[in-house]
């Protein structure tokens, strides 16, 4: 299925490459089985840049988007992958390599009814927030990507989340993936999803939109009795409001073909600047509920 070669050692931080934007990165998302609740992490080290970026959110129906967006984190002193910056401390801890993995995060975050603002000054109401969470792996279901230095795994994630004055019990369903080599954001398009049906079926995938790579389809399917099956195929289109941010979907992962319903946005603005030129790309990342033809639904981030 992939040439990478896992280790517990892969689990924790490389040797950086000599590349300018060269960067490893811990993902983690996590949501609940209705799809009215969820949020994501992502800590990403630049070594080669000086920084670590880090991203937190919580997103939910008929609630505001709560984000922690800082791209000037001191790095972690290794091994450590703790973070401090002003206002905002985060650990991301390996409790057992490739089974269990436990985030905590004290922050002052910015909400805000529009999610759209994250593309402009991110003015918002100043919220605490924080979580204790934990990512247990599903049936054993770690996948090495095909081609790169990186994998997924999918988890199961319960723990608790404190935002203002509310404290919430979380048990629900998310994905983690760790990856390491040249993250050039400004590039290429992509599709990345993974999801969670109601019948116990887990699914990634990540739809490449470069030409010429049609035909990759780096992704599995974990049917509910486990097993990590690579899928062959993958296709994902969209419908896009004058925002950029979809509004509906279709998602094909190997032998699911699912109808994707956006719940809510947490989105990311990307700016690159080596002192010659500026790029800029918008992330549209967000909580989906998805249905299959057969009828099962499911949750997930795409």
């Amino acid at each position: 299925m992939s040439d990478l070669d896992l280790t517990p050692a892969d689990e924790h931080a490389h040797p950086p490459g000599d590349e300018r934007l060269w960067g490893e990165s811990w993902y983690f998302d996590f949501a609940n089985r209705e799809g009215t609740l969820g949020g994501y992490v992502r800590l990403g080290l630049y070594p080669n840049l000086g920084v670590a970026w880090y991203w937190a959110c919580l997103v939910g129906e008929d609630r505001p988007l709560v984000t922690v967006i800082d791209h000037q984190v001191a790095l972690p002193k290794a091994p450590s992958l703790e973070i401090r910056a002003e206002g905002l401390w985060a650990d991301h801890t390996v409790e057992t390599p490739f089974d269990h993995m436990t985030l905590g995060c004290e922050a002052f975050a910015v909400s805000v009814d529009d999610p759209a603002e994250v593309y402009g000054d991110l003015r918002g109401e100043r919220v605490p927030f924080g979580f204790d969470l934990e990512w247990e792996t599903d049936r054993g279901g770690v996948y090495p990507w095909i081609g790169t230095t990186r994998y997924e795994v999918s988890c199961n994630v319960h723990g608790e989340i404190l935002v203002g004055d509310e404290r919430i019990d979380f048990d629900g369903v998310g994905q983690r993936d760790h990856s390491w080599g040249v993250r050039d954001w400004w590039t290429i398009g992509w599709v990345w999803t993974a999801g969670w049906l109601d019948d116990g079926t887990r699914f990634h995938t990540t739809r490449l939109r470069v030409p010429g790579l049609e035909a990759f389809a780096p992704g599995y399917v974990m049917p509910p009795d486990g097993g990590v099956e690579q899928i062959q195929v993958c296709e994902a289109e969209e419908e896009l409001d004058d925002r950029g941010f979809p509004t509906s979907g279709r998602l094909v992962c190997g032998d699911l073909d699912m109808a994707l319903e956006p719940v809510a946005f947490s989105p990311v603005n990307l700016v690159d600047d080596d002192g010659t030129t500026t790029r800029v790309a918008r992330f549209p990342r967000a909580l989906c509920r998805f249905e299959t033809l057969d009828g099962r639904r499911g949750v997930g981030w795409t």
